[in-house]
Parts: C-alpha cells; structure tokens; sequence
C-alpha cells in the first residue's frame, strides 16, 4: 500500500500562523522503507502524525494506496504507528497488550490470541505471555510495542523515534530486526529519525526535511555521494563545508589540495563538504595540507582528532588508533575519494 503527499501544508492557530509544512510532495511505494530524516524542529514527526490521521493538513491531500485519506480519522486508515515511548500498558501483560488493538475492534477472544502469538512469533518474543512491561529490557518492550502494531495487520506502518530510547549496541540489532521484518512482511513503512546513520542503515529511500521543506530525496548511496545543498551535505555524515574553487578544467581546489568532484560544477565558488573519514593523514611531509593537532581522543578502534590549517579547523577520524597523535604535532592531510562533495555556494 502506497502513501503519497500532494502539495500538503500544516499550520497551527489561525491563518496568520507561520506554516510548519510548506507544501510538500512525495510518495513512499508499496512495500519500501522511506525515512523522514531531519534535526529537530524540521516537521518529520508532523508529517508522519498527518500520515497517521493525528494531525490534519491545512491544504493539500493525503492517498493511502491511491484513496484520499486526507479528511479519514486514525482508525478509518488501517495505519499503525510505533510510537518513541513504546506506550505500553504498565498493567497489563505481553499478551494483552499485543492483542489490546483486537479486543478494542471486538475480535472474537479466539483469533485475537491466535493472531497475537503469531505477532509476538515474528518478533521473538514467544514464550513472553505473562510478562509485565517492568520485567522486560528495553528491546523486548520495542518488541511489545512493534507486534501490537503488526496484529492490527495494517496497510502502513510508521515508526517515530523508535531506536531514542535504546543504547547503541541494542539500538543496532533493533534496526536490522526492524529492516528484516519490514522486507519479509513487504510491509510499507515510513521511519522518522534524526539518526543519519539509523536512516542509511534501513532506508530504501530518504526524505531530508528543512524548517518544513524537502531539502534532498534519494537513496541512502545518492544522498550521502551527492547531496544538492550545504544543508544536506552537512546533515549526511557530519560533513565539515570548506570554501574552494572550481577550476575551467573540471577540478576544484581546495586550499593546496586538487580534487576532481563526482559531477560536473560551474567554474567559480563552491562549498567543499568533507566527511572525518575522507581525510588520509601522513606524519610524514606529503603533497597536500599542514596541519597541527589540536586534540585527540582513542576511541578502541580509531583516533579522533581536532586539527588547525590553513582552511581552519578539521576534524578527523583516523582508523590508527595507535600511537596516540600529541597536541602541537605536525602532521599532512590529503583526501580520498569517498566522502568528499561540491555544492554550490
């Protein structure tokens, strides 16, 4: 089931309230994963709330699997939403909060167990009958809160912030469960994060939302290599934006250093998006950039690490964790082809 947006706007008050959405177009298709990604403040969470019938556009139309849902309440669109907090039900067990959806819509006590332990199955969490939320760790009670999504078996399924709550290493599991079950399921799902790397893990495709506006849309590989904006450049992969100039013959110096961009610029100034692991770092002199280490930090397997240039400050992740760089070192920067962009300025 597909969801499309078209010229959909959101203000809240009264007509003279600023819009929080500025007439936004876009589809997800059926059976694909498309995150919403953005900082705070940038509308993603509104956007999904609208998909979900939490939240009414000002203008513009809503399509669940091409029927104008626009004007539909929550329950009329088949949709469920996962929400940051799980909302779990601290009183009642696993099962019933599984089956809580069914027992609401009046199914018969019969198929409501049988289509919640069917749920609780594709999740892992057979055998989690009796359990109350409290005795549960987080990724079990993520689990809770995405099987009672699946016994609804809804045409759309969202999920905001899923992930906030976990720490990193669950937070990595969860996401790969979530992108395997989304793909045996051929479930439609729209995901919003703040997450870039969250986004490129589970995404077929990617939404980057400004102060209300779609900024980029792509895959995960042709927003990371290509971005058309400093804004999305910056977002994807905390890249460092350095001025430089397009050269006549295609290339585009970048203080000492030559390097020829993905597609093709206009001579004049760019914007130089660099990514930490696109720098190569040299102790010994090297064609390329000085620079002296500010700081560093081991991380276990890489080196973190603040340096001053001539083009200001970089930072750097440095996959030689050892021997750990000193402050006042010098030390010369190159840069290798991946993780290296040129917009325009």
């Amino acid at each position: 089931m597909s969801i499309e947006f078209r010229g959909v706007t959101k203000r809240y008050g009264t007509l003279k309230a600023p819009l929080v959405i500025h007439g936004i177009d876009f589809a997800v298709p059926t059976g694909t994963l498309t995150t919403i990604l953005g900082p705070s403040g940038c509308g993603k969470t509104t956007v999904l709330r609208m998909i979900a019938g939490l939240e009414w556009p000002t203008s513009g139309r809503i399509l669940i699997d091409g029927h104008d849902v626009t004007s539909l309440g929550p329950a009329e669109r088949n949709v469920s939403m996962v929400f940051q907090s799980y909302a779990l039900f601290p009183h009642l067990t696993v099962l019933d909060n599984v089956r809580y959806g069914l027992v609401v819509s009046k199914v018969p006590a019969g198929e409501a167990a049988r289509r919640a332990h069917a749920a609780m199955e594709s999740v892992g969490l057979s055998g989690y009958d009796a359990r109350l939320p409290s005795e549960l760790s987080g990724g079990q009670q993520q689990r809770v809160a995405l099987a009672r999504a699946l016994v609804l078996q809804p045409r759309v399924l969202l999920f905001d912030e899923p992930l906030s709550n976990l720490d990193a290493r669950l937070r990595r599991t969860m996401r790969e469960e979530i992108r395997a079950l989304q793909q045996r399921l051929q479930l439609t799902v729209a995901y919003v994060t703040h997450d870039q790397s969250e986004a490129l893990a589970v995404s077929d495709e990617i939404i980057v939302m400004d102060v209300g506006r779609i900024a980029q849309r792509g895959t995960p590989q042709a927003l990371y290599e290509r971005p058309a904006s400093e804004f999305v450049a910056g977002f994807m992969g905390e890249a460092m934006l350095f001025d430089g100039q397009a050269l006549a013959d295609g290339t585009v110096a970048l203080g000492p250093i030559v390097l020829t961009p993905r597609q093709p610029v206009n001579a004049g100034a760019v914007r130089v998006a660099v990514r930490p692991e696109a720098w190569r770092l040299s102790r010994q002199p090297i064609q390329g950039l000085e620079a002296e280490v500010q700081k560093s930090a081991y991380l276990g397997s890489t080196q973190e690490i603040t340096l001053q240039s001539a083009l200001g400050a970089i930072f750097v992740v440095w996959p030689e964790p050892e021997p750990l760089l000193a402050p006042g070192e010098r030390v010369w920067l190159a840069l290798s082809g991946h993780g290296v962009s040129v917009v325009p300025r």
